[in-house]
């Protein structure tokens, strides 16, 4: 019986020892090593250069800037809609005011003849609590006597001019719930955009970081023969208007880029030339796109100091002419009002506001 119980019993394994333990622990260390490398193969990325660095921000500024046009282009609608929405409300107020008015003049007639004796059913009815209801009826008018009736004809036609208005306001309400909801959407689009351009440059050592303000600020093919950092002696510009629209220019030379802006302490590009034509007393229309339409077009060839000077295909970016081939712009964030050459980008047009 022993020998039956010891015969079912499972072989004792004993561990590897001697070449067979040693050969079994290079071939483990082996397949981690291999796992470790294809894992690291799998997720590291490769370190850009800063030309690649500068391409990616270049470009992630471009397209924040894109985005930053089209959130002022929106905020001037939201403003504009609930500028709309404050007059809609306040002749509502008025409109109510009124119908109270004439509601009380009725209810002095009401009063009178009671006085008298007898209320008139149509006054018991529009001095209810629900007087709508039967103001829509349309034989009321004829069931009242002539003061009654135009006394009654009024007060029916301020309801529904009432009525009317709560419906165009809430029609208002509606599309300023839309163009928030949009000016969210592109906030957040933008601020998405600057983090990662940000992110990218600090990968950047502090050499390579001064290499792209560098390149930045001019290119180089442009660096020697025009300064971006040192304007040079002012041009004069063809009306007292243009000159105060440059020297507002001047004035702003280094304050921050931030998007959305006007001024006076920051800018974005099209809120500085806003601002520069607004001291001049010329009212600009708020964005890059707006704004090539707000004058007479200027060929690059004739182009004086004041006019505005327009940047990229899809008209993206503004500068306000200085002279000399240079322009002072708002470039984009992390990069103060400056002085720039016209050619540092793809030129799209100039206009000269009236």
């Amino acid at each position: 019986m022993k020998a039956l119980v010891a015969a079912h019993r499972k072989p004792k394994q004993h561990p590897l020892t001697g070449p067979a333990a040693r050969t079994a622990a290079t071939l483990a260390l082996a397949s981690a090593a291999t796992a470790t490398l294809f894992e690291g193969s799998g997720h590291a990325e490769p370190k850009l250069t800063p030309a690649q660095v500068k391409a990616k921000v270049d470009q992630l500024y471009h397209d924040a800037e894109v985005t930053t046009e089209a959130y002022d282009g929106t905020k001037e609608k939201a403003d504009a809609t609930e500028r709309s929405l404050s007059e809609l409300r306040d002749e509502a107020a008025r409109k109510t005011q009124q119908l109270n008015t004439a509601r009380n003049a009725l209810g002095s007639l009401a009063a009178a003849q009671y006085r008298s004796g007898s209320v008139a059913p149509e006054l018991q009815l529009i001095l209810s609590s629900d007087p709508k209801r039967y103001l829509d009826d349309a034989a009321l008018a004829e069931r009242a006597g002539d003061r009654t009736a135009t006394a009654v004809s009024g007060v029916r036609k301020q309801l529904a001019e009432l009525d009317q208005l709560h419906t165009t306001a809430d029609g208002k309400l509606a599309e300023l719930r839309g163009q928030q909801s949009t000016l969210q959407k592109q906030k957040s689009d933008i601020q998405s955009k600057i983090t990662s351009a940000e992110a990218l440059l600090a990968q950047l050592t502090a050499p390579e970081r001064a290499a792209y303000e560098e390149s930045d600020a001019a290119p180089a093919d442009t660096r020697a023969s025009r300064s971006a950092d040192t304007p040079r002696a002012p041009i004069a510009a063809p009306t007292d208007r243009a000159a105060a629209a440059v020297s507002f220019a001047y004035s702003a030379l280094g304050k921050p880029y931030v998007w959305g802006a006007t001024g006076p302490s920051s800018f974005d590009c099209s809120g500085l030339t806003q601002a520069a034509w607004r001291s001049a007393g010329v009212q600009l229309p708020r964005t890059t796109y707006t704004q090539i339409n707000a004058g007479s077009r200027v060929p690059r060839s004739q182009l004086a100091p004041g006019d505005l000077v327009f940047f990229y295909s899809g008209i993206s970016h503004v500068g306000i002419y200085i002279g000399g081939g240079q322009m002072i712009h708002a470039p984009h964030p992390g990069a103060p009002v400056r002085v720039a050459p016209i050619d540092q980008m793809p030129f799209a047009g100039a206009v000269r506001p009236a």
